[in-house]
């Protein structure tokens, strides 16, 4: 692409904004730890299984576009915690905290113009770093919902 400062800056904004949905920062703030693990009833994921999917999959997403030696995960079993809650309140702070910083990654990855985001990534099957950006804010963005549904259903939901 040339001349994309402009669709960086946007793809860098589109991790992480809010214009148009809840963030993710927002949607898990002061949940409490005895509901991090609760499902509503026939719902199939507690905010905590939700959370801590999220950090995996753009996790994988990350390591897929900068790994070389990047190594495919098994759908579903490695992107799913099979515990509805945290081992501990450490745990979910540790899963907050790598997903943020996976994203501040990717909001990196997103601002390098040493990277052509049209280019297909070399150990690939066709994916470009422009799809694989677009498909973590996409990804998120439905989970983030999810979260605030799942919020709503356990009655810790304050927002609009």
């Amino acid at each position: 692409m040339a001349d994309d400062k402009a669709v960086r800056e946007q793809l860098a904004r589109l991790l992480a904004w809010g214009d148009a949905h809840v963030t993710f920062d927002a949607a898990v703030e002061d949940i409490p730890v005895k509901l991090r693990g609760k499902r509503p009833a026939r719902l199939p994921h507690s905010i905590w299984q939700l959370v801590e999917h999220l950090r995996i999959a753009q996790y994988d997403i990350l390591d897929f576009c900068v790994n070389p030696r990047y190594k495919e995960m098994t759908w579903p079993d490695d992107y799913w915690p099979a515990s509805a809650a945290p081992r501990s309140p450490s745990a979910w702070v540790k899963s907050l905290r790598q997903f943020r910083g996976d994203r501040r990654a990717l909001q990196a990855l997103a601002a390098d113009t040493a990277i052509d985001l049209d280019a297909r990534i070399p150990h690939g099957s066709g994916q470009t770093y422009l799809r694989e950006l677009v498909l973590v804010a996409d990804h998120g963005a439905y989970h983030v919902g999810q979260i605030v549904l799942v919020r709503r259903l356990l009655g810790i939901w304050s927002g609009a």
